[in-house]
C-alpha cells in the first residue's frame, strides 16, 4: 500500500527520497482499510492523523441543528484529508470525514513525533509546501465562485477540473459539495444535455 505514497511524494517534488528517507516513511505511515461509510473522524474528536488517500473516496461534511448534511470537501485516489486545524491545534474537530467508497489509507500520526519526523524529510517538505500553495489556491477560488458565480458555472467549473469526482460520487453528493440542492443539479444538468 505504499507504493502509491512513494510514487506520489517523488512526482511532486524534484529532490529524489534517500533509502533513509523511504525507510522512515514505512516506519511512520500506519496502513488502515475503510468500509464504505466507516469514520476516519467524528464531530467533536480531535484529528490525530494526516491521511493520504492509497485507493477510494472519502467525503468531509458538517451537520446543522436539522440534521442536514452539508459536503465541505471530496477526496479521491493519491489526495489528502485531515482536518488541519484540529489536528495542529488539537482542538475538537467540526467535521466528520467517512469513507465513501471501501478505502485503503495511510495515516500519519501526530504522536511520537511521526509527523515532525517525515518532516525533516526535504523530498516530503517540498511536496507539502507545493500542496499547501495548491490548495490555497483551489480554496480562494471555491470561495470567490461559492460568491459570485451561478450554480451552473460552478457545475460546469467542478465537471472540467474534476471529472473524476462523478466516478466516484453520487449526484446528491455533488450537488451538496456544490452548496445547491439535487432538484437544481438535475435541472443544470438537463439543461446542459438539450445544449448538446
Amino acid at each position: 500500500m505504499l507504493t502509491p505514497l512513494i510514487q506520489y511524494i517523488t512526482r511532486q517534488s524534484q529532490t529524489p527520497l534517500s533509502e533513509e528517507d523511504i525507510q522512515l516513511i514505512e516506519k511512520a505511515f500506519i496502513p488502515k482499510k475503510l468500509k464504505k461509510r466507516e469514520f476516519l473522524l467524528q464531530e467533536g474528536e480531535i484529528c490525530r492523523y494526516i491521511t493520504f488517500i492509497a485507493k477510494g473516496a472519502t467525503r468531509q461534511y458538517v451537520v446543522d441543528d436539522k440534521g442536514k448534511e452539508h459536503i465541505t470537501n471530496l477526496s479521491i485516489t493519491n489526495w489528502w484529508v485531515s482536518d488541519r486545524e484540529s489536528f495542529h491545534e488539537e482542538t475538537p474537530s467540526i467535521y466528520n470525514i467517512d469513507a465513501w467508497q471501501d478505502c485503503e489509507v495511510l495515516l500519519l500520526p501526530k504522536a511520537n513525533g511521526w509527523y515532525d519526523k517525515v518532516n525533516t524529510i526535504p523530498t516530503f517538505c517540498e511536496m507539502r509546501k507545493r500542496l499547501d500553495d495548491t490548495h490555497h489556491i483551489a480554496t480562494q477560488k471555491r470561495l470567490h465562485s461559492s460568491i459570485v458565480e451561478t450554480a451552473e458555472h460552478r457545475y460546469r467549473e467542478l465537471e472540467e477540473k474534476y471529472p473524476e469526482f462523478f466516478l466516484h460520487f453520487p449526484l446528491h453528493i455533488i450537488a451538496s459539495y456544490l452548496g445547491i440542492t439535487k432538484e437544481t443539479l438535475s435541472r443544470i444538468r438537463k439543461h446542459g444535455m438539450k445544449k448538446v
